[in-house]
């Protein structure tokens, strides 16, 4: 498996996480204008996921996975998707605005691979089996403290299916990588 490459400037980083923030008030007024990008790299396609934190907790988290637009109105997408459509939570008020954290993961291509490639922290996973599916970002694992193990297990239960599914012919487990920030 090969390093992803991509790389923004903190310019850009900065750029996006405003972007994301921005889309989610524009909600709630119709005033906000979003900027133009500062580059033309935020016109490139990859997949990415937007993860809102509040007081340090998860407030929600959309992304992605496949790149098939500009990386920027991806973000614009999921960061509202985050904010209002994760299942998880209730969608985001007007008042938690002030007190949200964003977090950008920009991915690179999905990779088939073995359990024993899994490295926990460089690498994001999708689990496959029939018709379930679940993935986990790279920091999932770091925050967690998992090894190759749990975290394989994580994300088979993530997809709805039994801890050893990743053990399972039947099952495909794909690799990522991540620019987070």
């Amino acid at each position: 498996m090969s390093d992803f490459q991509f790389q923004l400037t903190q310019a850009e980083q900065d750029y996006l996480r405003e972007l994301a923030l921005l889309s989610i008030a524009g909600r709630f007024d119709p005033q906000v204008t979003l900027p133009k990008p500062v580059s033309e790299r935020l016109q490139q396609t990859f997949g990415a996921f937007v993860t809102l934190k509040k007081q340090g907790r998860l407030r929600g988290c959309i992304g992605n996975i496949v790149g098939d637009r500009p990386v920027r109105e991806t973000i614009i997408d999921m960061a509202q998707a985050a904010a209002f459509n994760d299942p998880r939570f209730p969608p985001v008020s007007k008042k938690e605005l002030a007190e949200l954290h964003v977090e950008v993961s920009i991915l690179s291509p999905l990779t088939k691979c073995d359990p024993e490639d899994v490295e926990p922290g460089r690498h994001g996973l999708l689990v496959r089996s029939g018709p379930y599916s679940g993935l986990l970002l790279p920091q999932v694992a770091v925050e967690h403290g998992w090894d190759r193990e749990a975290f394989l297990s994580q994300t088979c239960r993530k997809a709805g299916l039994s801890p050893d599914a990743w053990q399972q012919p039947n099952t495909q487990i794909f690799c990522f990588e991540a620019v987070i920030f």
